[in-house]
Order: C-alpha cells, then structure tokens, then sequence
C-alpha cells in the first residue's frame, strides 16, 4: 500500500522540509511540496497529487490543516480519494480511513458539517426575514451598487466553485486531453473522452472546451493542448483512435476495443457498423507502423 506525502506552505518564507522530513519518516515512497495559501482549493500540486493517486494508495499530510482549512474541502478530498479506491491519512490527527477509527471520526466529522451547514441556513433565513420586517434589502450593498471589488470578489468565487466540480470529474478527461492534444482533432477526442462513461456523464464538445481552458488557465495543462490540431490522413484517423483507447488500458481487450467502437458508432474500415477483433488487431499493426503506440 503506497504512502504518498503531501506537504504545503503558505509563504515562501516558510520550508517544508520538517514536513518532508515527517513524512519520509512515515514510510512515504514519494513526497510532493507546494507553496500556495491554505484557503485555496485551486493548487497545481494538489490536484495532480489527487488525478495521479491509485487504487490501494494512501494520501498522508502531517496534518489536517496542511490539506485543507475547512470541514468541506477536507471531506470533498476524501470523497475524491475513495471513489479511487484510495485512503487518506493525517500523522498528527486522528483520521486514517483506511482503518475503522479513522473511518468513525470521519463520519463524525461529516455530520458536524451537515448540522454546521443546517444552522447557517436557518440563520441566514432568519437575518432575511428580520430585515424584510424592518424595510430593507437583503444581499450584498456591494454588489447592489456594481462596485468593481465586490464583482471581482463574486467572480473569483464562482471560478473556484467550477474548479472544485471540475476536479470531481478531472479523471475522466485530463488523461485524455493531455495525452491525445493537439495531435488529435477535439470532436475525437471527446468521442475518446464519452466511449467508457454512462450517457448522464458524457461530455459535450463546448462544455469540454471550456474546462480545458479552466484548467490551462490555472495551470493543471499545458497551453499546447489548445493549438490548432494537425492535419492527419483519412486513413490515419482510425488507426489513431484505436491507438489512443489502447494507450489509455494497455490490459484492455481487443473484444473490448471493438465494444468501445461500436458504442462511439464508429464504423470499420469496410463501411459496417459491427466490429470483428481482427479488424481492431489490423489497425492497431498499423498504428503501430505509424508510430502512434508506445
């Protein structure tokens, strides 16, 4: 079970090394160190950490606070962390969900923010009413008034509220998109992206376009992923696509290669909509003398 550390730091005045060093001495394998303010949840390290992280591995942080300063993004990390099959541990805290105490302590962590969340619900409720009783306005006077700090400040949240929905799904297409662009055009890509998910998580080409430039924006990808996609042969373009769904499983099988096809409704070289193993073993020769596998 591999122990993957994680260590931050707010400053760059500040060195995690102690941290490092903490977390060495627990038997971490591999150690990533980040510089970024603890109330950001947009961190570069951090989301590879979490995109990279596999089944059976576990996160360690020499405490809780190293990875998140609120209940919510602790329990969202650790949600991320479980649908991979993966644990998280915290050296100075009681909390390691790959044991049963850990697991309590988490559950009772989460009912604390279900009932923290319920009492700020009904409290702003309440301020609402007070205020309707005593003829005012409800809201933020700043942003009634269109003052520049207040919008600015509503549209940095709302950037960090799509960055944390797009990091729940970031396994799903990140792998793709960095491996396949710009070499491949975008509307096979995403056929590539949709072929293994369930239709109530497939992605359209615009909604995909623009987590990708979210992501490049902050960081999580290269610029290069948006250049302009080079021009491929038409005879190329399924050899490449077969190529790319066996580089993203290298265990998978032909059959499953051929289901995959026929669920993107990509039809064989001879113009049928059924695919056969052989075909899918003849262009995956080709890709191979193309140079498209590794």
């Amino acid at each position: 079970m591999p122990l993957i550390g994680y260590a931050r730091v707010s400053t760059e005045d500040q060195t995690p090394l102690p941290q490092s060093q903490a977390l060495k001495s627990a038997g971490c394998v591999e150690i990533h160190e980040e510089q970024a303010s603890g109330g950001n949840r947009a961190r570069p390290v951090l989301a590879r950490v979490l995109e990279r992280i596999g089944k059976g591995d576990t996160l360690v942080v020499v405490r809780i606070d190293r990875l998140a300063r609120s209940l919510s993004h602790l329990l969202e990390v650790i949600e991320r962390l479980e649908a991979k099959g993966a644990f998280f541990r915290s050296l100075m805290d009681p909390i390691d969900t790959s044991s049963p105490q850990g697991k309590f302590t988490l559950q009772v962590l989460g009912a604390a923010a279900e009932f923290e969340r319920a009492l700020i619900r009904e409290r702003t409720k309440a301020g609402l009413a007070s205020a309707r009783t005593k003829g005012r306005v409800g809201g933020n006077p700043g942003l009634r008034a269109r003052d520049p700090a207040a919008l600015r400040k509503v549209r940095l949240a709302r950037q960090d509220g799509y960055l944390e929905r797009l990091n729940e799904t970031a396994q799903d297409w990140v792998p793709h998109v960095r491996r396949l662009r710009p070499d491949m055009a975008w509307e096979d890509v995403l056929r590539i992206v949709n072929g293994p998910l369930p239709r109530e998580r497939q992605w359209t080409q615009s909604r995909l376009l623009r987590a990708v430039n979210a992501y490049v924006r902050d960081g999580f990808l290269p610029q290069t992923v948006l250049a302009r996609a080079g021009r491929r042969e038409t005879d190329d373009r399924l050899p490449a696509i077969v190529a790319a769904i066996k580089g993203a499983d290298p265990k998978i099988t032909l059959q499953e290669i051929c289901n995959r096809l026929e669920k993107m409704r990509e039809r064989t070289p001879r113009g049928r909509t059924s695919w056969q193993p052989s075909s899918v073993k003849m262009l995956l020769e080709r890709a191979e003398r193309l140079g498209l596998l590794d």
